[in-house]
C-alpha cells in the first residue's frame, strides 16, 4: 500500500464508522407526539440558524479564497476551500446528529433506562467525534498526497487548509457562542429568579432557543475550535519537517499524519469500550474510554515510529508527553469545576451574589497556574528530547501537540455527549415526562458538565500547543528567507512592541464577545418578560409561549456581532506583518499566545465552576432551589456563561487564527515594515 494514501483511506473508514453509529441513534424511537414537537424544533431551529451563519461564513472565505488565488497561488486557494469545507461539514454532520440524538435520549430515559439513555446520548457525541477526526484526515491527508507526497513541491500550499479551518472555527465558535448564552442569560434571569419557575419549564420562551443553542455552540462549534487544533498541529509539523534538510525529512513530515490516523483508530476502539462498561458503570465508563484510548495510541505509535525506520525512536517521547499533558490538563480541569472549590464557591452564596462573583473569580484565577506549568514542562521535555535526536526542538513541540490530539475522536465523542444529554433534560422538562425521566437526564447532564469542562480544559492545551508549534513554523519560514537579519530578541524594541500588541487583542475580543452576549441578552430578557406579561394564560399553563421570536432575536444577535472578532483575527497580522514587518509579527503572535491561554483557563474554569456550584444548590444543597443562596449562585452562572461558553473558548481559535494567518503570508512579509 502507498503509505501517503493511508490517512486519507482511514479518514473514509472513520466517516464509515461515524454513519454506522448513528444509524444505532436512529434505531431509538423519537418519542410521543409533544415529545417529537419539541425535538423538531430544536431541530429546525439549529438547521436554521447553521444555514444563515454558513451563508455569511461563505462570503468571508469567498474573499480570503480571492485574495489567496492573487497573492498565493491555485493551490492555497484550493486548500482555503478544502480547509473550510471540512471544518463546517464535522460541525454541521455533528449538530445534525446531536439534534437528532436529544430527544432520543429522553425517550430512552423514560422507556429503557438511564443505561440506554447514555448509550443514545454517547452515539450521539461520538458521531461529532469521528467525523472531527476523519474529514480532517481526508481533507488534510488528501492534499497531502498530492501537494506534499512522493516529493511534490506545494507544502506550503498545505497551510491553506488550516486558515480555512481555523476562520470558519472562529465565527462557529463565536457566533454559536453568542447565541447559546443570550439565549441561556435570558431564560435563566427571567425564569428563575424573577418568574420562580424551574429550568426548561416549558412556558419560558427563551427554552427553546437555550437548547437550540447547546447544539450549535456547544457541538458544532467546538467540533470547528478542535478541528483547527487538530489540523493546525499536523501542518505545522509537516512544515518545520519540511525545512530539515536531513534525509528523513520526508518521513518526518508523513510522522504527523501517520500519527492522526492511528489516532482514529484508538479512537474508535475507546467508543466501543466505552459502550462495553457503560451499563455498569457510567461515570468510569467515560473516563476508561478517556484514559484507554490514549494507552492504546502510544502501543500503536510505538509501533508505527519503529515500522519507519529512519525517525528517531525519542520521538516516542515527544508524542506520550504531549498525550499525558493533554489528559493532566483535563484532570486539573475536572478538580476546579467540579471538586472542593465548587462547594466552596457555593458556600459563598449564603452571604450574596458579590461573594459567589469573588470565590469564582478567585477558582478561575488560581486554575490558571498548573495547566500553564504543564505546558511548560511539556514544551521543555519535548524541544529536549527532539535536540537529543538531531532534529530540530521546535519540531518536538509539534508532535507534542500531535499526541495530545490523535485521541480527538473519543475526547470529542465526550465532550459532544455532555449538550446531548442536557438537551435531553430539557427536552423531559417541557414535554411533562415526569420526576424519574428528569432525574435520569439530570445524572447524565451532571456528568455531561463533568465531560465537557475536562474537554475545554484539553482544547485549551491542545490549542497552546498547536499555536506555538504554528509561530515556530512561521519562524521557521521567515528565517529561511532572511536568515540571521531575523531574531526575536527580548532586546529588540520592536519584538517588545509586537509583544504588547498582541497581548491586547484576546483582551479586545474578549471585550466584543461579553458585550454581544450582554446585549443581545438585554433583548432575550425583554422579550421574555413582555410575553410573560402580554400573552394571557401563558404562566398559567394555558397558552403557548413565542419561541420562535426568542429564536430570532439569538440568531440576529450572533450573525451580527461574530463578525468583528473574526476580521480583526485574520486582519491583524497582516497588519503587524506588513505594517511593522516580521519581526514584530513574531512578538506580537508570541504575546497573543501567553494572552490567550491564560485567558481561556482563567474564563473557562471560572465560568464552570459557578455553573456547577448552581447545580450544586439545586440538588438541595444549602437551601436549594428558590432560597437567596440559589438566587445568589444563579447570578454567578449567569456571568459564567460567557466566560466559558464565548469568550473563553473564543482564544482558544484566534491565537491559531493569527498563527495560521502568519504562518500563510511568511513569504510576502518584508523584514522591516512600511512604517518602521
Amino acid at each position: 500500500m502507498n503509505i501517503p494514501l493511508l490517512p486519507l483511506l482511514l479518514g473514509l473508514v472513520g466517516m464509515l464508522a461515524a454513519f454506522f453509529v448513528y444509524t444505532l441513534v436512529m434505531k431509538y424511537p423519537d418519542g410521543e407526539d409533544k415529545v417529537k414537537k419539541i425535538g423538531d424544533q430544536i431541530h429546525s431551529g439549529a438547521l436554521a440558524f447553521m444555514k444563515t451563519e454558513y451563508k455569511y461564513l461563505l462570503v468571508f472565505i469567498t474573499v480570503l479564497v480571492v485574495l489567496s488565488q492573487i497573492f498565493l497561488g491555485t493551490e492555497t486557494a484550493i486548500a482555503v476551500v478544502v480547509g473550510a469545507s471540512c471544518s463546517s461539514l464535522a460541525g454541521f454532520i455533528g449538530m445534525y446528529a446531536a439534534t437528532k440524538a436529544n430527544v432520543r435520549t429522553a425517550t430512552a430515559a423514560q422507556q429503557d433506562g438511564a443505561a440506554a439513555a447514555l448509550s443514545v446520548s454517547f452515539y450521539g457525541g461520538s458521531v461529532m467525534g469521528l467525523c472531527v477526526a476523519s474529514l480532517g484526515l481526508i481533507g488534510l491527508g488528501g492534499l497531502y498526497y498530492f501537494y506534499a507526497a512522493n516529493g511534490a513541491s506545494h507544502v506550503h500550499a498545505l497551510e491553506g487548509f488550516g486558515m480555512g479551518a481555523s476562520v470558519v472555527a472562529l465565527f462557529s465558535r463565536v457566533g454559536g457562542g453568542i447565541f447559546t448564552k443570550s439565549a441561556d442569560v435570558g431564560a435563566d434571569l427571567v425564569g428563575k429568579i424573577e418568574a420562580g419557575i424551574p429550568e426548561d419549564d416549558p412556558r419560558n420562551p427563551g427554552v427553546i432557543a437555550d437548547n437550540v443553542g447547546d447544539n450549535v455552540g456547544d457541538v458544532a462549534g467546538m467540533g470547528s475550535d478542535i478541528f483547527e487544533s487538530y489540523c493546525g498541529s499536523m501542518i505545522a509539523s509537516i512544515a518545520i519537517a519540511y525545512t530539515i534538510t536531513a534525509s528523513n525529512s520526508e518521513s518526518l513530515m508523513m510522522l504527523p499524519l501517520g500519527l492522526a490516523s492511528i489516532g482514529l483508530v484508538a479512537s474508535i476502539v475507546g467508543i466501543f469500550i466505552v459502550k462495553l462498561q457503560s451499563a455498569k458503570a457510567p461515570a468510569s465508563a467515560l473516563r476508561s474510554g478517556t484514559l484507554l484510548a490514549p494507552l492504546i495510541f502510544i502501543v500503536m505509535a510505538y509501533s508505527l515510529i519503529q515500522s519507519m525506520g529512519d525517525v528517531p525512536m525519542g520521538v516516542l517521547l515527544c508524542v506520550i508527553s504531549g498525550a499525558v499533558g493533554g489528559v493532566l490538563i483535563g484532570l486539573i480541569t475536572e478538580y476546579y469545576t467540579g471538586g472542593s472549590p465548587v462547594q466552596k464557591i457555593a458556600e459563598s452564596g449564603e452571604t450574596g451574589p458579590a461573594t459567589v462573583m469573588i470565590s469564582g473569580l478567585s477558582v478561575g484565577m488560581q486554575s490558571v497556574v498548573i495547566p500553564i506549568l504543564i505546558l511548560a514542562t511539556i514544551i521543555l521535555i519535548s524541544t529536549s528530547i527532539a535536540d537529543s535526536a538531531g532534529i530540530p526542538g521546535v519540531y518536538g513541540v509539534g508532535i507534542a501537540a500531535v499526541g495530545m490530539l490523535s485521541t480527538v475522536g473519543i475526547t470529542m465523542a465526550i465532550d459532544a455527549y455532555g449538550p446531548v444529554a442536557d438537551n435531553a433534560g430539557g427536552i423531559a422538562e417541557m414535554a411533562g415526562m415526569g420526576k424519574e425521566v428528569r432525574d435520569i437526564t439530570d445524572s447524565l447532564d451532571e456528568l455531561g458538565n463533568t465531560t465537557a469542562a475536562i474537554g475545554k480544559g484539553f482544547a485549551i492545551g491542545a490549542a497552546a500547543l498547536a499555536a506555538l508549534a504554528i509561530i515556530s513554523a512561521y519562524s521557521a519560514q521567515i528565517s529561511m528567507k532572511y536568515g540571521e537579519a531575523f531574531s526575536l530578541s527580548l532586546t529588540d524594541p520592536m519584538v517588545l512592541a509586537g509583544m504588547f500588541i498582541g497581548i491586547c487583542i484576546p483582551f479586545l475580543i474578549s471585550s466584543i464577545t461579553m458585550k454581544a452576549v450582554g446585549d443581545a441578552a438585554f433583548e432575550m430578557i425583554n422579550e421574555i418578560r413582555r410575553q410573560f406579561k402580554e400573552i394571557p394564560g401563558l404562566m398559567e399553563g394555558t397558552a403557548d409561549p413565542d419561541s420562535e421570536k426568542c429564536v430570532e432575536i439569538a440568531t440576529e444577535a450572533a450573525l451580527k456581532k461574530m463578525m468583528l472578532p473574526g476580521i480583526i483575527a485574520v486582519a491583524m497580522p497582516a497588519v503587524i506583518g506588513f505594517g511593522l514587518g516580521a519581526i514584530a509579527l513574531g512578538g506580537m503572535l508570541a504575546g497573543g499566545l501567553l494572552g490567550c491561554v491564560a485567558l481561556a483557563l482563567f474564563m473557562a474554569n471560572a465560568g464552570g465552576a459557578w455553573d456547577n456550584a448552581k447545580k450544586y444548590v439545586e440538588k438541595g444543597n444549602l437551601g436549594g432551589k428558590g432560597s437567596d443562596t440559589h438566587s445568589a449562585v444563579v447570578v454567578g452562572d449567569t456571568v459564567g456563561d460567557p466566560f466559558k461558553d464565548t469568550s473563553g473558548p473564543a482564544m482558544n481559535i484566534l491565537i491559531n487564527v493569527m498563527a495560521m494567518v502568519s504562518l500563510v503570508i511568511s513569504g510576502l512579509l518584508p523584514l522591516n515594515g512600511i512604517f518602521f
